[in-house]
């Protein structure tokens, strides 16, 4: 399976190149926009080649989801303390944004190897805002804890309008996913799919992975939610974190999972698709020359210089 990368590459891409031109600098300008239509705009100007100013915008949230100002609870302050004095946030974000940071590159470190993880960790900044409270959550449950103002059940946007949620406990985390589908072709694929991701995890490789469920309607953690919520027309995936898996480095990469948890089924049903018509194109192109080769030659008639046509006899 290919997970999806946390960093955006052409963001980490415009901050390099903008790092290298900083003799001589010139006005960028980019729009860029993400899977989810998360948006970005990153401006620079040649007058003042130190700062980058970079704006994201979040599509809407579903009406179970508290957000303040376009954002999840608790992203003001993930970004503040994932970037320290490298950025500054923006109190009137850009026209059309909820947050517009200036990224300092005189903040960046001389050496190479952290300069590099620090534009890694810029490039990341979908992943502080929208992960800003499931990194709260989890972060309580490495201390087996419950943070404070967490309800027992807890709604987070995962792409637009549609949301997941988080059942905290002192002990472990169970998180749900209701899965849905416009296509019917992907409604199949997505629920065998998800059918082989649960029964995958019963292998010796996986023994310590989060445990994995499937199941065709809602788990009875989901009493309470919204009715529109549970329309999922390709079952509901649970996974149940404990704190073994949020220690230390782990945090990131699970919180970076889960977030985009919908959007990596959808990459793999997409491959799937894609993996089938060109088998079944293959296929058809061999039928094709099997047709060909058991075509019957037709004898050509041959003409004398008269003009009368005749056969070889053999």
């Amino acid at each position: 399976m290919i997970l999806l990368e946390g960093p955006s590459r052409v963001l980490q891409q415009i901050l390099h190149n903008r790092l290298l031109t900083m003799e001589k600098p010139v006005e960028i300008d980019f729009h860029l926009v993400e899977f989810d239509d998360i948006r970005f705009h990153v401006q620079g100007s040649a007058k003042d080649p130190q700062h980058i100013l970079l704006s994201i915008a979040i599509p809407p949230p579903p009406p179970e989801t508290v957000f303040y100002g376009g954002l999840p609870f608790g992203a003001l302050e993930a970004v503040k303390a994932a970037y320290g004095n490298l950025v500054e946030v923006i109190e009137l974000p850009e026209s059309g944004y909820h947050l517009s940071i200036q990224i300092n590159l005189t903040k960046l470190p001389a050496t190479e190897a952290v300069r590099v993880q620090q534009i890694t960790k810029v490039a990341s900044l979908r992943t502080v805002v929208l992960g800003a409270p499931l990194r709260v959550i989890l972060k309580h449950l490495g201390t087996r804890s419950v943070a404070p103002d967490a309800d027992n059940l807890v709604a987070l946007m995962h792409r637009p309008e549609q949301s997941y949620f988080l059942i905290p406990q002192p002990g472990k985390v169970t998180v749900v996913f209701p899965m849905r589908y416009k296509d019917a072709n992907d409604v199949v694929l997505a629920t065998s799919f998800l059918q082989e991701f649960m029964e995958a995890r019963r292998s010796a490789g996986l023994s310590t992975a989060p445990p994995c469920l499937w199941a065709p309607t809602p788990p009875l953690e989901l009493k309470g939610a919204p009715a529109h919520a549970l329309d999922a027309n390709s079952g509901f995936v649970s996974f149940v974190i404990f704190p073994r898996h949020v220690e230390g480095e782990k945090l990131d990469r699970i919180v970076w999972n889960l977030s985009t948890f919908y959007a990596y089924v959808s990459y793999h049903i997409k491959c799937s698709k894609a993996f089938m018509h060109t088998r079944m194109r293959r296929r058809v192109n061999t039928l094709i020359q099997a047709l060909e080769k058991a075509k019957l030659e037709v004898e050509k008639q041959k003409k004398t210089a008269q003009g009368r046509s005749f056969k070889r006899q053999v």
